[in-house]
């Protein structure tokens, strides 16, 4: 669904001309830049419409922001509260639905549903083991490093940022590797909103709903088997869903978050100094760009379970509010000086707050925080390789992306031996991501692909080890 421009008559007939358009052109340019412009216009809370005839209510204010998402009484995350949606003004091919529309899952219920969907997906991911984890994050930053390391350039978002969350994702779900590549554009794609947005929801579901038949059948040590097993007795729809959540905003947040801090690191000598100098921790540094670039700047969103008011504001029954994470996040009232570090505060707004707070959001740190670490120690000479005013961004009306981070390092050969892999799988290689297939495309991989184990790499003594480290 393509809004029409702005110049369009029909938004003379409409009652929202004259509204800013998350869709439009200048959130795609500048989104910090309009937020600023509507907070000066409309104070904390501000009306803005999706699309020609979609309207909501943006939250610029960080007070506002938690004021909503602590108050699930007044702010109902269950979209069917929504009046827009009742009244048939949403078509049902409209890209929003992907994003907002009523899933059975722990992000659309409140009160006893919402504790019983939210205690499954919890403890199944508590039993995530956190070692493991982070083994295999080393494991696969080193492989995508010996990748490119040998060429003495790369550029970091397509090459490393969007490849390393879903490569670690896919193991924690229980999926075949095979799955990773089709999943990162399928997933970025529905988030954007773009007109192949329901194709490509259709895909990732399709593919959650063949994992859980087969974990139903051959469970294992993997959250869809955990999921299916826990004494919530959650329904294979809702396990399903559950798994889909994971899968969008665990992708999409930790390749923000990645992508973000590294471009901190290779543009800000400070920054760097401080991390080099020891004065800051690199979980430290991530709290601080958590801070200023947020991985999703806005979250959609909130409904109004009855009249209210809210920053001044008269907010009507059924009325969507959108969460303005990175609005919030700079709000004059709380954060007056826009320079002052914010290293090792959590108290942001990048994960949302209250119940729906999210629940996956330290691994997302784990995975930036060892990820980036290992790459740093692997290319300690880790430069841009383009001035930094030639960065570009894309924005769509939920998140700000990097296009692309290109560096330069000294040359060197791949790593025979970066960690002890005993016990794990090979690292996959990752195939060049296709399209999202059409509806009459092969919709899954191969159910039984067979992924062959290599041996584990002999050991290299300690001292073999260190000398190689200290001639980087």
């Amino acid at each position: 669904m393509t809004p029409p421009p702005d110049q369009c008559p029909a938004h003379a007939r409409s009652p929202l001309a004259g509204v800013v358009d998350l869709f439009g052109s200048e959130n795609e340019k500048d989104p910090m830049g309009l937020y600023e412009r509507l907070r000066a216009e409309h104070g904390p809370v501000a009306p803005v419409r999706l699309g020609h005839d979609v309207p909501a209510w943006l939250l610029l204010g960080y007070r506002e922001n938690l004021e909503v998402a602590r108050t699930p009484s007044r702010f109902s995350r269950d979209s069917r509260y929504w009046s827009a949606w009742a009244e048939g003004r949403i078509p049902d091919d409209s890209p929003l639905l992907p994003v907002v529309g009523w899933q059975p899952m722990c992000t659309f219920a409140d009160g006893d549903e919402h504790e019983r969907l939210r205690a499954a997906l919890t403890d199944s991911m508590n039993r995530v083991d956190r070692r493991g984890i982070r083994r295999h994050i080393t494991r696969f930053t080193h492989q995508l490093v010996n990748d490119f390391c040998a060429e003495g350039q790369a550029e970091l978002v397509t090459g490393f940022a969007q490849q390393l969350p879903m490569l670690v994702l896919t193991q924690v779900l229980g999926m075949p590797d095979e799955y990773g590549p089709r999943l990162v554009e399928a997933t970025r794609d529905l988030m954007k909103g773009s007109e192949t947005a329901l194709r490509s929801d259709r895909y990732v579901t399709d593919t959650l709903r063949h994992l859980v038949e087969r974990k139903r059948a051959e469970p294992g040590e993997d959250l869809a088997s955990w999921l299916l097993s826990h004494p919530s007795e959650l329904t294979e729809e809702e396990v399903v869903q559950h798994l889909r959540l994971v899968l969008l905003t665990g992708n999409e947040t930790t390749t923000n978050l990645m992508a973000n801090t590294l471009r901190m690191v290779l543009t800000d000598p400070r920054f760097r100094a401080s991390l080099a100098g020891g004065h800051m921790t690199l979980p430290d540094a991530i709290e601080h760009v958590l801070w200023n670039e947020p991985p999703l700047t806005v979250i959609p969103g909130r409904w109004a379970t009855g009249d209210t008011e809210l920053g001044g504001r008269r907010i009507k029954a059924g009325d969507m509010l959108l969460l303005g994470l990175a609005a919030g996040n700079v709000d004059p009232a709380i954060r007056p000086d826009l320079g002052a570090p914010m290293y090792g505060n959590r108290s942001h707004l990048s994960f949302s707050g209250g119940p729906h707070e999210c629940p996956g959001q330290d691994i997302g740190r784990a995975i930036a925080d060892t990820a980036i670490d290992t790459l740093l120690l692997r290319l300690p000479d880790l430069r841009l390789d383009v001035p930094e005013t030639e960065l570009n961004w894309v924005a769509s009306w939920i998140s700000r992306h990097l296009v692309a981070l290109p560096v330069a390092f000294m040359p060197r050969r791949p790593d025979t031996d970066p960690v002890d892999t005993s016990g794990l799988l090979p690292a996959p290689r990752m195939r060049p991501a296709r399209a999202v297939p059409a509806d009459d495309e092969e919709a899954l991989p191969a159910d039984e692909a067979a992924t062959a184990a290599a041996p584990p790499p002999a050991r290299v003594p300690w001292w073999t080890a260190l000398w190689r480290w200290l001639r980087g």
